[in-house]
């Protein structure tokens, strides 16, 4: 369990936080970017789920909580040493994935097949949605880099591609299962 009794501790007035495994780091690291990015998609999550009713609403919230689970994941590096720790730090894993997938699955299945790209917008849900997707792939981008210089959970990888997946697909469902999506038209303003 979690206890915050003091909000402030100048503990990062130099510059510098905390990992999950205690190591300091500079706050503008790459595994800081990436899990402060996912901090930031959370954020934005709850601003779509101001919007949402019913089944969105409430896989929006699971979403919500597994944006934590990532955030505690990337948050503690060296995997390989997870057995050695006095507590088994939180990973992200296959179900998680699988779960957004069977939801991606269930909603498509409502929908026409796109015959043009779609562009952000339409209902406020949808567009918040949209605003969603896009942090989720940024979030996805820094997550993707830190790999390519520390060991990341290849799970977490997933989760986001995936997610940013979900939220295309929820935001046509929010467009009236995709009747109202605004269809991008090439060229459309050219003289």
């Amino acid at each position: 369990m979690v206890v915050l009794s003091k909000i402030y501790t100048k503990t990062g007035d130099a510059g510098e936080t905390a990992l999950g495994n205690g190591a300091r780091v500079a706050k503008f690291s790459t595994r800081v970017t990436a899990y402060g990015t996912v901090d930031e998609l959370n954020s934005v999550v709850g601003l779509a789920r101001l919007q949402a009713e019913g089944d969105l609403e409430g896989q929006l919230s699971r979403i919500q909580n597994d944006l934590f689970d990532l955030g505690a994941d990337l948050c503690t590096p060296d995997m390989e040493k997870d057995a050695e720790r006095d507590y088994p730090p939180l990973r992200m894993d296959a179900s998680q994935v699988t779960r957004l997938e069977s939801e991606i699955d269930v909603m498509n299945g409502r929908l026409e097949p796109l015959r043009s790209f779609i562009l952000p917008g339409g209902t406020a849900l949808a567009a918040h949605l949209h605003h969603c997707r896009t942090v989720a792939r940024r979030a996805e981008r820094f997550v993707v880099e830190l790999a390519t210089m520390e060991t990341v959970n290849t799970e977490a990888v997933k989760y986001l591609n995936r997610l940013s997946d979900w939220f295309f697909v929820a935001a046509r469902i929010a467009n009236d299962d995709g009747r109202a999506d605004v269809l991008w038209v090439p060229g459309a303003n050219r003289s």
